[in-house]
C-alpha cells in the first residue's frame, strides 16, 4: 500500500509510523493469531496478505522436530513469534508455560492468558495480576491479555507489563467492541502500547479500535474462519491502516444539530 504525498510522490503507507513495543519497531499494527486455520498453506497465504510482522502461537502447538510445521512457516516468512499461554487457568500454569516457551523459542516475549473458565474464556483478574508480577520478576516481557477494565489494565501496567491487551468481546464471538468507552479510558491512561485483542468480527471493528486510540489489533478467527481468509486478511490490513490515518487526522466533533458544509453567505435571493 502507498499514499500520494502533498508533493505528488508516492510513499509506503505509514512507513514512518511504526508500532513500537518493548523498543522493537514493527511495520504493521496488525498482530495475527493462528488458531482455527484449516490448513497450513492457507494460513501462510493469509499471513502474507495481512502484512503482519508478529504472530502469536499457543505453546501447546509447538513441535520443533515436525517438518512443515507452523514454526517453520513463520521462520520462512520472517514473522516474529509471540508465544502465548492459552489454556492456562492459574498463574502457576502460565508461568510454567512461559518458561517452556522461553527455552524452546529463545524469546522473553510472552502473551499472557490466564482464563477463568471454559464457558466465557474471560481473563481471571486475580491470577492474571499474580502471573504478571511473577513473570516480570523473572525477566519476561509480558503482553497481558485482559478484560476491558481500565483499573485492571492500569494495574497490569504498574506491575510491569510492556503492553496491555483488552478484549473487545469474548474470544471467538465476533461481536466487535462491546464497550468502546472503556477502551478509550484504557488508552487515555496507558503509558504502554494498548492492543485490542479478541472479539473482532470484521474489518470495520479493527478500524474502530485504532480510531479509539489502540496502538495495534490482534485477531485470529476473524481471518482463519472467514469464507475467504486471504481476502479478509487483506481487508484487515487496509482497515488498520485506515484507522490509524483517521486517528491521526482527527475526527470532527459529534453534533446534535445539522451544520451546513457551506456558509449561507452569497446564496441567491429569490423574490
Amino acid at each position: 500500500m502507498s499514499i500520494t504525498t502533498a508533493e505528488g510522490t508516492r510513499e509506503p503507507l505509514l512507513a514512518d509510523d511504526p508500532f513500537v513495543v518493548d523498543g522493537v519497531a514493527l511495520g504493521s499494527r496488525l498482530i495475527m493469531g493462528t488458531g482455527g486455520a484449516p490448513s497450513l498453506d492457507g494460513l501462510g497465504d493469509a499471513l502474507e496478505a495481512s502484512g503482519t510482522e508478529l504472530t502469536t502461537v499457543a505453546m501447546r502447538r509447538f513441535s520443533p522436530a515436525e517438518q512443515g510445521s507452523l514454526f517453520q512457516l513463520l521462520v520462512e516468512k520472517g514473522i516474529r513469534v509471540l508465544p502465548n499461554t492459552a489454556g492456562c487457568f492459574t498463574a502457576r500454569d502460565a508461568v510454567l508455560t512461559a518458561e517452556l516457551a522461553r527455552e524452546a523459542l529463545e524469546t522473553d516475549w510472552v502473551k499472557l492468558e490466564v482464563i477463568a473458565d471454559e464457558t466465557t474464556l474471560l481473563p481471571d483478574p486475580i491470577e492474571l495480576a499474580d502471573a504478571t508480577e511473577q513473570l516480570v520478576g523473572r525477566g519476561f516481557k509480558v503482553f497481558a491479555y485482559t478484560n476491558d477494565d481500565p483499573a485492571l489494565a492500569r494495574r497490569l501496567e504498574q506491575l510491569g507489563a510492556v503492553a496491555v491487551m483488552p478484549l473487545g468481546a469474548p474470544i471467538g464471538t465476533g461481536l466487535g467492541i462491546l464497550n468502546p468507552h472503556n477502551i478509550e479510558l484504557i488508552v487515555a491512561r496507558a503509558e504502554v502500547p494498548v492492543v485490542l485483542d479478541a472479539g473482532i468480527g470484521t474489518a470495520s471493528d479493527a478500524a474502530l479500535a485504532i480510531e479509539l486510540g489502540c496502538d495495534a489489533v490482534l485477531l485470529a478467527t476473524a481471518v482463519t474462519r472467514a469464507q475467504d481468509p486471504v481476502r479478509m486478511a487483506t481487508a484487515f490490513r487496509h482497515a488498520v491502516a485506515a484507522g490509524r490515518l483517521a486517528a491521526q487526522a482527527g475526527r470532527i466533533p459529534r453534533r446534535e444539530h445539522a451544520l451546513a458544509s457551506s456558509t449561507m453567505e452569497g446564496r441567491a435571493q429569490f423574490l
